[in-house]
């Protein structure tokens, strides 16, 4: 839990010596991190080593021993919006946009109608995501890179002051990544969000992140974009990985044989 110790002001969120165990497997021991306020921090490493698991901690969804502490009045955790790295669902379900986002902020069972100011609410959280024409269609007809519009839509509900994403670009082609990408770095530059992003994708941390945390149980190495060396990804990823020139852009890019 919190303890409401000191964090920077340069820090949204502070982690001290951040354990979580499940089923009395290890999952993550002693992880120490900081993730700077306003920026985007991608978190990486191979499968199985805790990423998920760090962010259902800091969301307080999952118990773990050690300290998380946040740059907010009182120390308490803020306002996060959240997506989570699969939406299981029937696409068979007669279920629209509207539908969607309505049930994640309304009390009231659709039967009963919505209300004028829930629709206005819709309406202007997909403004935001530029997803306003998606707003009657039915959620199993989305393509990969609408569906994420519209799951930013939803974590942006409330306007909080952190995102955590986990693997938002995952099954979406390259045209809608891209897009993606630029909107969610729109977003962050208006509200001033502090932005968590799990991500295999080097090309992705590489042109949207400012900070990185490598993490496989814990913290192997942590800063700035030039944190992402050859020596540092062959110590978080192991001999599995490899490593190779990225066509268009400056950093290395990997394949994890094991994802």
């Amino acid at each position: 839990m919190s303890h409401n110790l000191t964090v920077s002001p340069k820090s949204a969120i502070e982690v001290r010596n951040l354990g979580v165990s499940l089923r009395n497997i290890e999952i993550l021991k002693e992880v120490t991190c900081s993730f700077p306020a306003g920026q985007t921090t991608a978190v990486i490493g191979p499968n199985g080593a805790g990423k998920t698991t760090l962010l259902l901690a800091i969301l307080g969804l999952i118990p773990y021993t050690g300290t998380i502490d946040f740059n907010h009045p009182g120390g308490e955790r803020p306002s996060i919006g959240y997506i989570p790295q699969r939406l299981e669902f029937d696409r068979g379900l007669p279920c629209t946009v509207e539908d969607l986002i309505t049930l994640s902020i309304s009390r009231k069972a659709l039967w009963l109608g919505k209300n004028k100011k829930i629709r206005e609410r819709v309406r202007t959280g997909l403004n935001k995501v530029g997803a306003q024409a998606l707003k009657d269609r039915f959620i199993g007809k989305l393509s990969g890179g609408e569906l994420q519009r519209v799951l930013l839509a939803m974590a942006l509900e409330g306007n909080p002051k952190i995102l955590l994403l986990d693997e938002p670009t995952a099954g979406i082609d390259a045209p809608g990544e891209e897009l993606f990408c630029d909107l969610l770095s729109d977003i962050q530059d208006q509200a001033n969000l502090t932005v968590i992003l799990i991500s295999h994708d080097l090309s992705v941390v590489s042109n949207h992140a400012q900070h990185v945390i490598c993490l496989n149980k814990t913290v192997r190495c942590s800063g700035g974009l030039s944190t992402l060396t050859e020596e540092n990804l062959l110590k978080t990823f192991g001999l599995h990985v490899q490593i190779y020139p990225h066509p268009h852009g400056p950093h290395p890019s990997i394949r994890d044989h094991n994802s």
